[in-house]
């Protein structure tokens, strides 16, 4: 049987001045190996691996070449353009991989780059989709405190920032967690919090409180020196104001701010902060 969408060893059944037609053995039906695609010396008979797909005017076509995606498989592939119904991906071959519109978990942009699986449509065409959760493990090797890396290929407002570890294991951020503008195919380092009993990983984009702190306490210096050396505000500004001029929590501002009190780096009044 003929499988759009993967690399399979298929048997040379006819010969062609424009190239070769593939097929099971003894079968009747093949599909056409441009001759471009032909490797030297092949002749009837002969298995050549492909990959099954359908050309530009929708005829099943196979090729040598191996694209960065096949059937059950995810990748992160990159926009090459948009259309009005959708955008186009790279993923190795002639003709560019269709990402309609409804599969889209968020407003793509060219150039960049987003987790994707293969399905097939209702007129059996391969398509690109973003909607990748179900094809995500649950079986990773971390264990709590572990670094890991992943993309964010979703995030849920209420909820936080999922993230596919290794681009393959379900990875979550809770929303009160995310102190940065992240989004849909941002790659991300973070550390296992926990690990679920359905196997799922609980992560932090932050390492533990004591590590951190020393990058926190730059940022915050940073931060004070596009303020000219002031700070229009104290130790007791709102979480959001922290939030937004920081990226941080309010608990990791005091934190930092502590540590940098202590080594005589800062001067903290009442309604401002002046770096010493």
């Amino acid at each position: 049987m003929i499988e759009l969408g993967r690399v399979q060893k298929l048997t040379v059944l006819r010969e062609k001045d424009f190239g070769l037609y593939l097929g099971e053995e003894g079968s009747d039906t093949g599909v056409l190996l441009p001759k471009k695609q032909v490797p030297e010396g092949t002749k009837l008979g002969d298995q050549v691996s492909v990959f099954v797909y359908r050309d530009s005017s929708d005829r099943l076509i196979c090729t040598t070449n191996v694209p960065m995606l096949q059937m059950g498989q995810l990748a992160v592939l990159e926009v090459a353009e948009q259309s009005k119904i959708g955008a186009f991906l790279k993923w190795g071959l002639e003709k560019d991989l269709f990402l309609p519109f409804k599969e889209q978990t968020t407003k793509v942009r060219t150039g960049e780059r987003y987790l994707v699986t293969l399905y097939i449509d209702k007129s059996q065409r391969l398509c690109a989709t973003m909607r990748v959760y179900d094809y995500l493990s649950s079986q990773s090797p971390y264990k709590e405190d572990d670094m890991v890396e992943g993309i964010i290929y979703q995030i849920n407002p209420e909820i936080g920032a999922f993230i596919a570890v290794d681009n393959q294991y379900y990875g979550m951020v809770p929303m009160k967690d995310l102190y940065d503008n992240y989004r849909v195919g941002d790659v991300v380092k973070g550390r296992v919090v926990k690990v679920r009993e359905d196997g799922k990983l609980n992560l932090s984009l932050r390492q533990k409180a004591y590590l951190q702190m020393d990058e926190d306490a730059q940022t915050i210096l940073r931060v004070i020196d596009e303020f000219d050396g002031v700070l229009p505000f104290g130790e007791k500004a709102s979480p959001e104001v922290i939030k937004r001029e920081f990226r941080l929590s309010k608990n990791a501002f005091k934190r930092a701010l502590g540590r940098l009190l202590k080594e005589g780096k800062i001067q903290i009044n009442e309604n401002s902060i002046r770096r010493l």
